[in-house]
């Protein structure tokens, strides 16, 4: 599977920013291969419909049938990269590009909001428990300084991923950061606002998409594009942003 897949064509991100393609992207990407019927049980939709747009998504270039395992009756699906990725600044140039990467930020909220009503705190063990949830902070940050986090969660996320990667207690962890300028009313304190009562852990807002297996993706600015990967849905985008998947 190829890293990132690269989209400067407002259109082509258009394609991946419907709701259904996205989780179905996001699906590929954390669970790996598999056939419209196998995906269309899994998101509650006929084989039909869940073939049609994976068709689209094969036809723009995010998908590929799979050669190792094929299946007699059925096409089975997989994944031909890690990650989506676009540039903020690039796409918000024209209305299309504009109304695309909007449409990709909400679709990200939404694979958030999925995850926290999927996670059930009774089917977990406490060690899991403990460090599971969210975290929100308002703090004064000039662009360099929001890219900077951005690139530091980046590496640290990349470097935490290999060093555990095969340890018998892991599991596949949805992770989103994302970051937004506040416009003020009046005035607004430049201290953090805290981690929100109740969740131990969680994510930096301080990039905005991002794509990890199974989810839509998310982005992180430390570079001005974005990404959309497998974990959240599909993708997500940075200014460099990236993203993943969706469930």
């Amino acid at each position: 599977m190829e890293e990132a897949y690269k989209i400067s064509d407002p259109r082509v991100l258009k394609v991946v920013a419907h709701p259904l393609r996205v989780r179905l992207l996001g699906l590929l990407r954390g669970g790996g291969p598999a056939t419209a019927s196998e995906l269309g049980r899994t998101v509650g939709e006929s084989s039909g419909s869940t073939s049609y747009h994976l068709r689209e998504l094969a036809k723009y270039g995010f998908i590929e049938e799979d050669p190792e395992r094929r299946d007699g009756r059925e096409r089975r699906w997989r994944a031909r990269h890690r990650y989506t990725s676009w540039d903020n600044l690039q796409m918000s140039a024209t209305p299309e590009g504009l109304e695309a990467v909007r449409i990709m930020h909400l679709r990200q909220v939404e694979a958030l909001a999925r995850a926290v009503e999927e996670y059930d705190e009774g089917g977990w063990p406490e060690d899991w428990v403990e460090v599971a949830g969210l975290s929100d902070h308002l703090v004064s940050l000039p662009p360099a300084g929001l890219r900077e986090l951005g690139k530091r969660v980046d590496d640290l996320v990349r470097e935490l991923a290999e060093r555990y990667a095969g340890d018998p207690g892991a599991a596949q962890v949805h992770l989103w950061t994302g970051g937004f300028p506040h416009a003020a009313r009046g005035d607004l304190p430049d201290t953090p606002g805290g981690d929100l009562p109740g969740t131990p852990g969680g994510d930096v807002p301080g990039t905005p998409g991002g794509d990890l297996p199974g989810m839509l993706g998310g982005d992180l600015p430390g570079a001005p594009v974005g990404d959309l990967s497998g974990a959240a849905e599909g993708g997500s985008s940075r200014t460099a942003r990236r993203g993943g998947g969706g469930r």
